[in-house]
């Protein structure tokens, strides 16, 4: 299926019409969901045996750029259930199956969130500020704070990770879990207020004593740097979708200033549009420019995921090399757009002040500017020495 056939452009113009009422309210877009759903978008991983799209990352990756043109709130969020189905099947892909059952929750209509950020923690998946308690019964009892929780009010699955200090013979290790909605020892925050990506309700989880029996621990990794599969696919599928949605976040940007530009007159050369003044052509190639090398890094970096391509140790530096140019790319094309817009893009409603504020999101996402950096020199010029 095509990202066409997938969001329909009746489906896109409901959901776009939806966004600014979400942004205003700081509310959940409650209706987007259960539209997208009735579609089949959260079965995008899904295989087709089960009811679902049967999508590799590549295609759902132009269905989250799709979708993210109409409302980049809606597709944030709705990358964290992607982000694991994803991980699921990039996986499943590669001989491992030990998230299999994550597709098959996901066809009977469960919906994954991701529960790993933690403030103050820049080592992001390699280590852990949550306490991951061994019990008797082989599960654990995590206690920690996790941020960025996006789809806090419907998530029926919360992905966790934490830290045994005793695992590994007193070396700890990191374990990875899932909570339920009716697991007892979790509290959701009402904090989600943000400056733009309102409406993904991103809100604090604060795990206390939350109970994953060993049922539900799929894995159990060192603390530290690893090259076990699922790190791989949980940056893989993570970063990639986001830019997916950083470029679907673009491509709208430009896309309203061309219109705007077309619209607006100039009074000075006589009533001409401003589609004729070669500033304003200026800068709308720049941002068109900018856009066309995002698009085929998109593509490429999502295609040799799904053709299994080992790039070895340069694999770290393509995908967040991908996240930090598809996140900056689209900053720098809303600005160009708002400068081509004039005035009326800076009053609170218009599309492209809602753009501005959510672009500003991608900065936040790991991984960051400098981690980005550091991965790539790393791999080019090896570590710092000491």
């Amino acid at each position: 299926m095509t990202p066409e056939e997938i969001l329909p452009d009746a489906l896109l113009e409901q959901i776009r019409g939806r966004a600014a009422g979400y942004d205003r309210d700081n509310a959940f877009f409650h209706e987007d969901l259960r539209d997208l759903a009735a579609a089949g978008y959260l079965k995008l991983f899904v295989p087709a045996s089960d009811g679902g799209a049967g999508l590799g990352l590549e295609a759902a990756a132009q269905c989250q750029k799709r979708l993210a043109t109409a409302a980049p709130a809606t597709a944030l969020a709705l990358n964290m259930h992607l982000v694991w189905t994803g991980v699921a099947h990039v996986l499943g892909a590669r001989g491992d199956d030990s998230l299999d059952f994550v597709l098959k929750e996901a066809a009977n209509g469960e919906i994954f969130a991701f529960g790993n950020s933690e403030a103050g923690n820049d080592a992001v998946l390699f280590d852990s500020r949550t306490s991951a308690e061994p019990l008797p019964d082989g599960g654990y009892s995590f206690t920690g704070t996790k941020i960025f929780t996006s789809l806090s009010p419907v998530w029926t699955r919360l992905g966790i990770f934490g830290k045994d200090p005793s695992g590994r013979d007193g070396e700890g290790e990191l374990v990875h879990g899932f909570i339920t909605r009716q697991t007892p020892g979790y509290r959701i925050l009402d904090d989600w207020d943000t400056l733009g990506m309102r409406s993904s309700q991103s809100c604090t989880t604060v795990l206390d004593g939350a109970r994953v029996p060993s049922g539900r621990i799929f894995r159990k990794i060192p603390v530290g740097p690893s090259r076990d599969p699922l790190i791989f696919a949980i940056f893989a599928c993570f970063e990639t979708l986001l830019a997916a949605v950083y470029t679907g976040l673009g491509e709208r940007a430009l896309a309203v200033g061309v219109e705007n530009a077309r619209r607006r007159t100039s009074f000075k050369n006589g009533g001409r549009s401003y589609a004729q003044d070669p500033d304003i052509r200026w800068k709308v190639a720049d941002a068109a420019m900018a856009m066309d090398s995002l698009y085929p890094q998109l593509r490429a970096v999502t295609a040799d995921v799904d053709s299994l391509v080992d790039h070895g140790p340069q694999w770290f530096p393509k995908l967040v090399g991908l996240k930090v140019n598809a996140t900056e790319t689209a900053r720098r094309v809303v600005d160009l757009a708002i400068r081509v817009s004039g005035g009326s893009s800076y009053f609170r409603g218009s599309e492209l002040e809602r753009l501005y504020r959510d672009v500003l999101a991608g900065m936040f996402h790991p991984s960051d500017d400098e981690s980005a950096h550091n991965t790539v020199a790393n791999a080019w010029l090896g570590p710092l020495e000491d």
